[in-house]
C-alpha cells in the first residue's frame, strides 16, 4: 500500500488516518495554506502552521486548530510529518510524510521566486513528490517581480497623470499582499476593496508588516480616489461596485495574462503576468531539487506535464484533485457581497 493515497475525499495516509487538504469531510486533516480549495470547512480537527492559522480560523469560523512551526516533527500513528515553507503565500506549507525510511512529499501550492513576504521555498529531497501544475507548459515563464512591479508602477504613474484611477485584480489573499508590498507609495494612496482589508486586518494582527492601505467604504467621495491605486479582488471588478472609481483604468495581476486575449476577455486595458504558483521552469526546478523518482501531477495541465516528466526519466502519474490553483481564489472572499456596497 502506498504511503499516500488519492480518494474520493482528498489525499489519505491510511497508516496515520489523517487527509491533505481534504475536499470532503474527515476526522483529521493536514492543511497546506488558507486558500478555499485546499482549508475547507467541515473537517474535526486541523493542523496547519502557526503563520496559516489566523487567516483559516477566520475564514473557517470556529474550528479546532492545531499549530507547528515549519521543520517541527508530528508523530502520527509511527509517521512522521513536517511541514515546510511552499513560498506560495504567507504561512503555505508543502508537508513531507516518513514512513519506515520512505518519504513522500505533497507540495500543496508552491512558487519558488522569493517575494518578501512569504516564507521562501525550500526543496525537500523525497522519493515521491505531489507536485501541482496550474502552469505546467512551457509557455509560462515569468519575469522577475522587480521587473513586473515596475510596470505596475509606471501604469499607475500613467494613469494618475491623466486623471484615472488605476484599478488592479488581485487575489484577496497573497497576490494582493504581494502587490501592496511593491507598490511605490509616492505615486498616491492605496484603497482596498474590504475582502482585501479584512484580510490585511487578520495579517498585520498576527505581526505581518504591510505597507499603510485604506479600505473603501460607503460614503467616500470622487477626490478621495483622485491618484489612488485601488486593489479589489476579480469578482469585485466585475460588479457594480467598480462605479464609483470612474475614470478608471483596469489592470490584472494573474499567470493567466499570459495567454493572449485572456486581458481582452476580462475587459481589463492592462495585463500584469504575475502569480504566486511556479512556472514552467519552477515546477521543473522544484521537481529536480528533491531528488524525486516518482511524481504525482494535481491540478493544472496535468497530462501534458506527467507526459514530460515521463520523458525526463521520472515515474510520472496524473491524478484528479478538487483543487483548482489560481481560479479558485477568484471569490474566495469571506464577506464580499457585504463590502461591495460601500
Amino acid at each position: 500500500m502506498p504511503l499516500l493515497e488519492f480518494t474520493d475525499r482528498g489525499i489519505y495516509c491510511s497508516r496515520a488516518d489523517v487527509y491533505i487538504d481534504p475536499w470532503k469531510p474527515v476526522d483529521r486533516a493536514l492543511i497546506t495554506h488558507g486558500h478555499a480549495d485546499h482549508a475547507r470547512w467541515g473537517h474535526k480537527k486541523y493542523l496547519c502552521t502557526r503563520l496559516a492559522k489566523p487567516v483559516i480560523r477566520y475564514r473557517l469560523g470556529p474550528s479546532s486548530i492545531e499549530t507547528v512551526e515549519y521543520g517541527e516533527e508530528r508523530l502520527i500513528n509511527g509517521v512522521r510529518f513536517s511541514f515546510h515553507p511552499a513560498g506560495h503565500i504567507i504561512g503555505s506549507a508543502q508537508i513531507r510524510v516518513e514512513f519506515k525510511g520512505e518519504i513522500w512529499v505533497a507540495s500543496g501550492d508552491y512558487k519558488i521566486e522569493d517575494d518578501g513576504l512569504a516564507t521562501a521555498f525550500e526543496p525537500v529531497k523525497c522519493h515521491t513528490f505531489i507536485t501541482e501544475s496550474t502552469f505546467g507548459l512551457p509557455v509560462y515563464e515569468w519575469k522577475p517581480q522587480e521587473e513586473v512591479m515596475t510596470s505596475i508602477n509606471d501604469w499607475w504613474r500613467a494613469n494618475k497623470e491623466a486623471g484615472k484611477v488605476s484599478v488592479l485584480s488581485s487575489y484577496a489573499l497573497g497576490k494582493a499582499q504581494r502587490v501592496m508590498h511593491g507598490l511605490d507609495p509616492a505615486i498616491g494612496p492605496v484603497l482596498t476593496h474590504g475582502a482585501v482589508e479584512n484580510t490585511n486586518a487578520i495579517l498585520r494582527k498576527q505581526g505581518i508588516v504591510l505597507p499603510e492601505t485604506k479600505r473603501v467604504v460607503q460614503g467616500m467621495k470622487k477626490k478621495d480616489f483622485e491618484g489612488a491605486m485601488v486593489i479589489a479582488p476579480p469578482s469585485a471588478t466585475r460588479s457594480s461596485w467598480m462605479k464609483k472609481f470612474r475614470p478608471f483604468s483596469l489592470g490584472i495581476a494573474s499567470g493567466w495574462m499570459t495567454l493572449r486575449g485572456a486581458r481582452r476577455r476580462r475587459n481589463a486595458d492592462r495585463g500584469f503576468i504575475l502569480s504566486d504558483h511556479a512556472d514552467w521552469g519552477g515546477l521543473n526546478e522544484a521537481i529536480r531539487a528533491t531528488e524525486c523518482e516518482r511524481v504525482f501531477v494535481t491540478h493544472g495541465y496535468t497530462d501534458i506535464f506527467r507526459r514530460w516528466l515521463i520523458e525526463q526519466g521520472y515515474e510520472a502519474f496524473a491524478e484528479s484533485t478538487e483543487f483548482e490553483g489560481e481560479i479558485a481564489e477568484d471569490d474566495d472572499n469571506k464577506d464580499e457581497n457585504e463590502d461591495y456596497q460601500a
